[in-house]
C-alpha cells in the first residue's frame, strides 16, 4: 500500500486535518493506497497558491513558446512511465489494461497537442468607424478550478490541464475521491517538468466539501467540471454567486441508430463496443440501440453470439475485455436499473446478474446486459445507467428513428450505421447531439471538440475549442487623432 500527498504550491503535503481516505482496487477489494482528505482550509491554501502564481509569479511572464515546452516535457515524461501509469489506472478504475494503455497514450498526445497550440493563440485587427487602431487580444482567464470524474482520471486530467496551461492559466485540479492515484502521479511528472510553484495544484477529497468549496470560492475565475448532470446543476448554482466562467461536460443517454442497409457485422461490433467499453461507465456510451425492424432479429442474434467473447475479470488478467464497476454502491445502482427494466416489462436477453466464480467474489462485477423490446416510456430508455446495460428498440422509418433518438433530455453523443452516406448525413443533421459517428462508435480525437447539447453540458473541450474555453477576449482601441475630443 502506498501513501500519497497532495500537491499545493509546488510541495507535497497531507491535509491540515490529517484525515485520509483508503483507495481500493474495484477488481478484488484490496486497499492499494491512502490519500489525504482535503477540507476547506486545504482548498484555500491551493487557491492562494494558484492566485499568487497567476497574479504575481513568473507564469504570467512565461512566453507561449516556453509554456509549450513545458507541455511537451510533460508528454514525454508520461510516455517514459506509461506502463506503470496504465497498470495503476487498472488497479484504481477497474478497466481492462488495453483500454488503460490507450488512455495513457492519449493523455500524452493531449499535452503534446496543446503544447503546439500554445504558440497559436492570436487576436485580430478590426476596421472601425473612427480614426482608431482597434484590435482584439486573447488572454488567460486566471485561476481555474477543475473537477474530474472517476472513469477516466488520467485522461480527464490531461483534457483539463493541458489547454488551461497552454492558455496561461493556473489550476487547482480535484480528481474523484474514488480514483485520484494517476492524477497524483501526473502531479509528480508536472513537478519534474519544473513548472513554477502554484501553477498546478492537485487536491484530493470528496465532491461534497472539496468540490463545493472550489465552486464557491470567490478567488477562482473559472470552474471546469466533468461528471453527472445533477452535480453539474449544483455547480452552476454555486458558481452563480460570483459569476464564474463555467464549462460543464455532463451525462448522456446516447442513441446508436442501425439501419437495414448497414454492414451488419460491423454494426454488431460497434453496438457492443459502444455499449460495453469501459464497462459502460462512459458518458458517451451508446446505451440505446435503435434498430430498423427488418434486421432487428439478425442484430440481436449476432450480439448474443458475441457476448460470450466478452471476458470478464480483473483488468490486469490477459484477455479480459470487461472489468468491474467502480464501487459496491455503483454496482447496486446499476443492479437497481436492471430490476426496473424487468419490472417495466422489457425482455432480458442476457446478463443482468453478477458472474459466478471465486475470481469475481471480491470485485464489483456485473455481466454485460441486453434488454430487448424497450419502449421510449421506460426508465431504462430514458435515464443514464452508467454501466454495462444496453436497451434495444425498433423503428420502421427514418423519421421515427430520429424522433426516438432525440427523445431525451440529453444530447451528448449519437451513432448512425448505414452504407448510404446520403441517408447517414441526413440523419446526422437532425440529431441533437454534440458528438456523432457514422459507421463507428467511440473514437475520440484531441483535435476535435467534445461536448453536448441540452442537459449534456455547456461549452466544449479538446481541439481549438478547448483552448478557447480558457481564454478571455479584450478589445483595445488606440486613438489616432491628435486633436482633443471636444465634447465639453
Amino acid at each position: 500500500m502506498k501513501n500519497y500527498d497532495m500537491l499545493i504550491n509546488g510541495k507535497w503535503s497531507q491535509s491540515l486535518s490529517g484525515q485520509t481516505r483508503k483507495i481500493s482496487d474495484p477488481g478484488n477489494g484490496e486497499i492499494i493506497a491512502t490519500v489525504p482528505e482535503a477540507n476547506e482550509d486545504d482548498i484555500n491554501l491551493a487557491v492562494k497558491a494558484a492566485r499568487n502564481a497567476f497574479d504575481n509569479g513568473p507564469w504570467r511572464k512565461t512566453s507561449a513558446q516556453d509554456r509549450g515546452k513545458f507541455l511537451f516535457r510533460i508528454a514525454e515524461n508520461i510516455r517514459k512511465v506509461a506502463s506503470e501509469l496504465a497498470r495503476l489506472e487498472v488497479q484504481n478504475c477497474g478497466k481492462p489494461l488495453a483500454e488503460a494503455e490507450f488512455d495513457v497514450a492519449d493523455a500524452a498526445n493531449c499535452f503534446e497537442f496543446y503544447g503546439g497550440l500554445a504558440t497559436k493563440i492570436h487576436g485580430e485587427t478590426m476596421q472601425v468607424p473612427a480614426n482608431s487602431m482597434s484590435f482584439v487580444l486573447r488572454e488567460p482567464i486566471g485561476v481555474c478550478g477543475q473537477i474530474i470524474p472517476w472513469n477516466y482520471p488520467l485522461l480527464m486530467s490531461a483534457w483539463k490541464l493541458a489547454p488551461a496551461l497552454a492558455a496561461g492559466n493556473t489550476c487547482i485540479l480535484k480528481p474523484s475521491e474514488l480514483t485520484p492515484l494517476t492524477a497524483l502521479e501526473l502531479g509528480k511528472i508536472i513537478v519534474g517538468a519544473e513548472l513554477p510553484a502554484g501553477v498546478v495544484n492537485i487536491i484530493t477529497g470528496p465532491g461534497r466539501g472539496a468540490g463545493e468549496e472550489l465552486a464557491r470560492n470567490p478567488q477562482i475565475d473559472k470552474i471546469a467540471f466533468t461528471g453527472g448532470t445533477i452535480t453539474g446543476k449544483s455547480i452552476m448554482k454555486s458558481t452563480s454567486e460570483n459569476i464564474k466562467k463555467i464549462s460543464l461536460e455532463l451525462g448522456g443517454k446516447n442513441p446508436n441508430i442501425i439501419f437495414e442497409d448497414c454492414d451488419l457485422e460491423a454494426a454488431i461490433d460497434g453496438a457492443l463496443f459502444g455499449a460495453f467499453a469501459n464497462q459502460g461507465e462512459v458518458c458517451s456510451a451508446g446505451s440505446r440501440i435503435l434498430v430498423q425492424k427488418s434486421i432487428h432479429q439478425k442484430l440481436v442474434d449476432g450480439m448474443l453470439k458475441k457476448i460470450p467473447k466478452i471476458k470478464l475479470g480483473h483488468g490486469l488478467i490477459a484477455g479480459v475485455k470487461m472489468g468491474p464497476l467502480i464501487s459496491l454502491q455503483h454496482r447496486e445502482k446499476v443492479e437497481s436499473y436492471i430490476a426496473i427494466g424487468k419490472k417495466e416489462g422489457a425482455s432480458l436477453l442476457c446478463g443482468g446478474k453478477r458472474p459466478k466464480g471465486l475470481e469475481f467474489d471480491k470485485g464489483n462485477f456485473v455481466e454485460p446486459t441486453i434488454f430487448d423490446n424497450v419502449t421510449s416510456k421506460m426508465r431504462i430508455f430514458r435515464e443514464e445507467i452508467f454501466g454495462p446495460v444496453v436497451t434495444v428498440t425498433t423503428f420502421e422509418s427514418e423519421d421515427e428513428a430520429v424522433k426516438l433518438a432525440n427523445d431525451t433530455e440529453y444530447g451528448l453523443a449519437a451513432g448512425v450505421w448505414s452504407q448510404n452516406i446520403t441517408r447517414a448525413m441526413r440523419v446526422i443533421n437532425q440529431l441533437r447531439a454534440g458528438i456523432t459517428w457514422v459507421n463507428t462508435y467511440h473514437p475520440t480525437f484531441n483535435e476535435m471538440p467534445w461536448g453536448g447539447y441540452k442537459q449534456s453540458g455547456i461549452g466544449r473541450e479538446l481541439g481549438l475549442y478547448g483552448i478557447e474555453a480558457y481564454l478571455e477576449t479584450k478589445q483595445v482601441n488606440i486613438n489616432l487623432d491628435k486633436a482633443p475630443i471636444g465634447w465639453y
